[in-house]
């Protein structure tokens, strides 16, 4: 199950960079000073928000080693909508859509993957007691 999970994975995120080649730069020499738009600021800031809105959960649930207080179908979907978004910066050409949008599956994977790694440490401990 866990390698059927990173292959989706992968494969999902093997599909959102095919589409990124109208995003890649052609202007080279403004690299270093990239010029954002006044929307892309605030996308870029409203996405920070969003993104890590859901790490403090992520980091408690670490720190504490346990999977309790954690909804690990909460994460699932938002990863999973977080998908069309994607797709949907793809579509519009959005920068900070696209950035946010993945960090922010990446973070809801790792929730879901500490979650059931915790999950199944307290299962194994209620089964040996």
């Amino acid at each position: 199950m866990r390698h059927r999970t990173l292959t989706l994975f992968l494969l999902l995120s093997m599909a959102a960079l095919c589409g990124c080649d109208d995003l890649v730069p052609r202007d080279t020499a403004s690299l270093l000073v990239p010029r954002l738009h006044r929307s892309e600021i605030f996308g870029f800031l409203a996405g920070f928000g969003t993104t890590f809105a859901a790490l403090p959960d992520l980091l408690s649930m670490l720190k504490r080693r346990s999977s309790a207080g954690m909804n690990p179908r909460m994460a699932a979907i938002m990863g999973v909508f977080q998908l069309l978004w994607v797709y949907y910066g793809l579509l519009i050409g959005s920068r900070p859509v696209i950035a946010w949008n993945l960090l922010a599956i990446f973070i809801n994977f790792v929730s879901v993957a500490a979650f059931r790694h915790f999950a199944r440490k307290e299962a194994s401990a209620r089964a040996q007691a």
